[in-house]
């Protein structure tokens, strides 16, 4: 019983291993040739919304024959990924699986990001069916980082919109599916659409929300009828004759439910269940079968070769031997499984429980924190706003005093605000580095330029010792670096007095285009303990209370420097003694633009605008910053009107003309992205500028999704303020006469 046992084993494992070997035989040959496939992708796309999901499989297994055949990796992945997109159509989660196997085998040996990320996200769709949700999020996230395709995005919303549905996070499903009602895909447009009011129906039935559930639902049947999506018509009348029915509209849910009936002796038939089955199957087992017989012909070839046929046999042995062990060792192995299944199940479950209340903590705590700001900017804005308003009213000298330390306070208070959303932007993961053409020498020396005149009060030297070597056009992130520095050279300058404090930049290595250049900031100012140097990276942490009090801050800053260091695989170091100064200094790898002109600009001149009888909309519900707001564009000779909240301001829009759109985001009722949208709708051509006192749920993208020209962050500078609306109105008019 024991040998019988053993040679299944051997049989069972010898046949996939073989096959392996070979497949990476046939498919490792560089360069990888590549064949024209895409307008098979098409066409099965098109089959598959409509639902002929025989004549969908059928063309994509011509699909990757043809890859096949030109020995077009690339593209036979892409046809395994889209068969495996459509088994999971009709829920042949094991046949997507199979397909989402082999294309594991071969992603292994082709350097293929496309590939890669919609592996990610059919691993997303398999784990979202088994309710792995908080897994299937972090899958999909890094699909997004693999792959910038449109289409791929799109469906890629769609899917994280239904995972927000099911873990009842409706305003972040909510947020997806508007913009994917107003998508602009090339391929799928009407059919991602449909998908989004359908789901949107869902959510809405989910939360109680009939009449919408209602209005989404036949949009969804309009669409799905115009274009044939066949199983979205009957998803809809199934929505639509609950809705109606729970409404008491039952004539209406009658119709409907006369509608699934018909669909289910005209289409959704016993027959045709049977073709699709039956077509599946057998381009399943015929793939299973014609990879068999590849990797038979593969061995006899070898076989033919008499050295080949003792290096095989030689290797057969050995492989053979170990199998056995392999085999003695899996026996033994499953029975230990068997015994301990019940405790890792309980084990795991009990690491699920306390993972997502982990992750629930930190949601509540950047939730807090995101609140906490937003309301503490608000005020803020009125504060700032009134101060600049009554200082350019020619007041007295002795209100200017007051004036103006009422501004300083406002200004610290907005940095101190800035401190703590940026700490937890990053604690929260929603900070990532960018990669962006700059100058070194010129971003620095913008940092010592905005600190000259804090080094003139403290009486401090501020120089720069940079490094001629170093290239003169960089990629990397020069606003996290600017950050970095101002940091930095600021708490050098705060502890220094009488003093200097040197800026060192000096190029390490370059190799090819990779460079990595060494920078330094240091000081002779009042220094730090030993003991304090180890915790002078956290939080809120100072050299003591007395330094706290008589310099101020926060003890943020290095904190944040250690963190956005970490973004660029750096690591602040430092060397101090107490009462001799302080260095700081660390090592960043770029990549360096040798080919660019030196002449090239990185800097936007500000330009005067002639903003007289322009007539703009305030969209604000706050009534102080409404008086600000409306004060500010007096001052520049400019006209406005004032709506209360979102539905004002479609309505206002639509009535009256006007050069520009203020929009405030956070609103009662609808909130500025809605309107945004609502707005969009009917005219395309008003600049509308998002005026928000952004948290840390705030997504700049979807403030550009839902139809934004611009961004300003309240509290704001007046003179950006004024920069952001002439640029949105004067320069793209400019724009478009040229055009």
């Amino acid at each position: 019983m024991k040998i019988f046992f053993l040679n299944k084993v051997f049989k069972i494992l010898l046949v996939p291993i073989v096959i392996l070997a070979t497949t990476t035989a046939v498919f490792s040959q560089d360069p990888i040739p590549q064949t024209d496939i895409q307008p098979y992708f098409d066409q099965a796309r098109k089959f598959k919304n409509q639902d002929k999901i025989d004549l969908a499989l059928e063309t994509l297994n011509t699909a990757a024959n043809e890859a096949e055949k030109g020995e077009d990796i690339k593209g036979l992945i892409d046809s395994l990924h889209e068969l495996a997109l459509v088994y999971l159509k009709i829920d042949k989660e094991g046949d997507t699986e199979f397909y989402w196997d082999r294309a594991s085998v071969l992603l292994k040996d082709v350097a293929y990001p496309y590939g890669d990320g919609m592996h990610k996200y059919i691993e997303a769709i398999l784990l979202h069916r088994s309710n792995r949700n908080f897994q299937s999020l972090f899958m999909l996230n890094e699909a997004k980082q693999l792959n910038n395709d449109r289409n791929f995005y799109n469906n890629l919303l769609l899917t994280e919109a239904k995972v927000y549905l099911s873990l009842e996070k409706y305003d972040s499903a909510t947020k997806n599916l508007n913009s994917l009602i107003v998508n602009t895909d090339l391929y799928e447009k009407e059919y991602l659409t449909t998908q989004a009011y359908l789901t949107l129906a869902e959510l809405n039935l989910k939360i109680d929300n009939l009449p919408e559930a209602a209005k989404n639902g036949e949009n969804a049947l309009s669409l799905a009828t115009d274009n044939g999506f066949l199983k979205d018509i009957k998803n809809s009348n199934t929505l639509l004759s609950s809705v109606y029915e729970r409404l008491g509209l039952y004539q209406k849910s009658l119709v409907n439910s006369q509608n699934l009936v018909q669909l289910k002796d005209s289409i959704f038939n016993i027959d045709k269940n049977k073709i699709e089955a039956k077509t599946a199957d057998k381009i399943r087992d015929d793939y299973k079968t014609e990879e068999i017989a590849r990797q038979e012909k593969k061995i006899e070839e070898l076989t033919e070769s008499q050295n080949r046929s003792e290096l095989t046999a030689i290797l057969t042995s050995a492989f053979l031997i170990i199998i056995s062990l392999l085999a003695v060792t899996l026996y033994r192995n499953n029975q230990i499984k068997l015994k301990t299944n019940d405790l890792l199940q309980t084990k795991n479950k009990e690491l699920q429980i306390a993972r997502d209340g982990a992750v629930q903590a930190m949601e509540a705590k950047t939730n807090f924190l995101s609140t906490v700001s937003h309301e503490l900017r608000t005020p803020l804005y009125a504060v700032t706003g009134l101060t600049h308003l009554l200082l350019e009213e020619n007041p007295e000298e002795h209100q200017k005093e007051h004036l103006k330390a009422l501004k300083f306070s406002g200004d610290y208070l907005l940095n101190f605000i800035n401190d703590i959303l940026h700490i937890n932007k990053i604690d929260a993961n929603k900070l990532e580095p960018l990669n962006m053409e700059f100058n070194l020498n010129k971003v620095i020396n913008e940092v010592i330029n905005s600190l000259s005149q804090s080094a003139k009060s403290n009486n401090t030297k501020l120089t720069l010792e940079y490094d001629s070597d170093i290239p003169g056009h960089l990629l990397s992130d020069p606003l996290k670096l600017s950050q970095v520095f101002m940091n930095l050279i600021g708490n050098s300058i705060k502890f220094t007095k009488g003093g200097e404090v040197k800026v060192i930049a000096k190029l390490l290595n370059k190799v090819q285009d990779d460079v990595t250049i060494y920078f330094e900031v240091n000081d002779n100012g009042i220094g730090i303990s030993k003991e304090k140097q180890k915790s002078i990276f956290e939080g809120f942490e100072q050299g003591s209370i007395q330094i706290n009090r008589e310099y101020g801050g926060t003890g943020l800053g290095l904190t944040i420097v250690k963190s956005l260091l970490g973004l660029f695989n750096s690591k602040i170091e430092l060397e101090s003694n107490l009462d001799v100064g302080s260095s700081f200094f660390f090592e960043i790898k770029m990549k360096s633009l040798e080919d660019i002109s030196e002449d090239v600009t990185f800097e936007i001149t500000p330009k005067d605008y002639d903003f007289k009888n322009l007539h703009l909309l305030i969209v604000e519900d706050n009534k102080i910053n409404q008086v600000i707001t409306k004060k500010m564009l007096s001052k520049r000779d400019m006209t406005s009107d004032i709506a209360n909240n979102g539905h004002e301001a479609i309505t206002l829009a639509q009535e009256n003309v006007y050069d520009a759109i203020l929009m405030d985001i956070h609103m009662p009722g609808i909130s500025g992205e809605e309107a945004t949208i609502e707005i969009r709708k009917f005219n395309q051509d008003t600049p509308i500028i998002a005026l928000t006192a952004i948290s840390l749920d705030d997504s700049l993208e979807s403030f550009y999704a839902a139809g934004c020209d611009d961004v300003v962050t309240k509290p704001f500078k007046p003179e950006v303020f004024y920069q952001k609306i002439g640029e949105n109105i004067f320069d793209k008019r400019t724009k478009k006469l040229l055009s």
